[in-house]
């Protein structure tokens, strides 16, 4: 055993004084490997006339939504347009917010006043056994919903105009009442400037 042991000592070749690294360079380089690295904003891609901008990270939409204080915000050399279509993937939602007509109706109008669109009507509908359907008109364009409890999944559209909504104050609604689990995004410009101007 000893024998075996003093093979193995005498195997250790001592690193240069150059090839050393003191614990805190090791600290350092540990802490490098292990830093969280930033999510990537919404990508944006133009599609046959379609610009299109989406998200599967949450941060990283809501640091997007941030950067402009009406909630319009948009990416660089991004060509400006009437409208814009928010659709949200609401995934692992609380199952019992989804069932009723009441609370999603009411989660949709607090969305909606919250955003500060302006209210022209709404319509709701709840399926047997469960699930709901509807949508607030506003002066600015509309948002819908459609539920679907037994999987915990929502999809919400948020379609607005002009530079009057805060479309980040009712993405805030609706994540407190929905509790979603996941979140996924796109954005489609409506009326892309260059094909509505004649």
């Amino acid at each position: 055993m000893l024998i075996g042991l003093a093979a193995v000592c005498a195997a250790v070749v001592p690193l240069a004084a150059s090839q050393r690294t003191s614990w805190f360079q090791r600290l350092l380089n540990r802490v490098k490997k292990s830093a969280i690295v930033a999510p990537a904003p919404p990508v944006i891609e133009n599609d046959a006339g379609w610009q299109l901008l989406h998200s599967e990270d949450l941060q990283s939409f809501n640091d997007w939504l941030g950067k402009d204080s009406m909630g319009l915000p948009s990416i660089p050399n991004e060509e400006p347009s009437l409208g814009s279509h928010l659709l949200i993937e609401l995934f692992d939602c609380d199952k019992a917010a989804l069932e009723k007509e009441l609370p999603v109706g009411k989660a949709m109008m607090d969305a909606a006043r919250a955003s500060e669109a302006t209210i022209v009507t709404d319509s709701f509908h709840e399926f047997k056994p469960f699930g709901v359907s509807g949508a607030v008109i506003i002066q600015e364009s509309h948002y819908t919903i459609h539920t679907w409890p037994e999987h915990g999944y929502a999809a919400v559209d948020l379609f607005y105009c002009g530079g009057t909504i805060y479309v980040d104050r009712a993405v805030e609604v609706l994540k407190d009442r929905f509790k979603p689990g996941r979140i996924k995004f796109l954005v489609v410009r409506r009326g892309i400037q260059s094909e509505v101007s004649g």
